[in-house]
Order: C-alpha cells, then structure tokens, then sequence
C-alpha cells in the first residue's frame, strides 16, 4: 500500500465516521465500538 492509497482511505473512514454523526448521532459510533471491543476480546481468546 503506497502512502497516497494510505492517506486517501484514513480520509475517507474519517468522513464517512463524521457524515454517520452529522445524519444519525453518536449511538451509532458508541455501539459500533462496544461492538468492536468485544470482537477483539472475542479474537485475543482464539488467539
């Protein structure tokens, strides 16, 4: 991955995160991230 495809996907995640918060709130976010931990919990015990 070359540093210009690295920058342009770190931009994109970074504004479809904000137009999510602008349209729908941060219930969205918090779960997602809840959600989230528990994945990474969940592999760390496969691991």
């Amino acid at each position: 991955m070359t540093n210009r495809i690295a920058i342009f996907l770190g931009l994109f995640l970074i504004a479809a995160a904000v137009i999510d918060i602008i349209l729908f709130g941060d219930k969205h976010m918090i779960f997602l991230g809840k959600k989230l931990f528990a994945l990474i919990d969940w592999a760390a015990f496969w691991r």
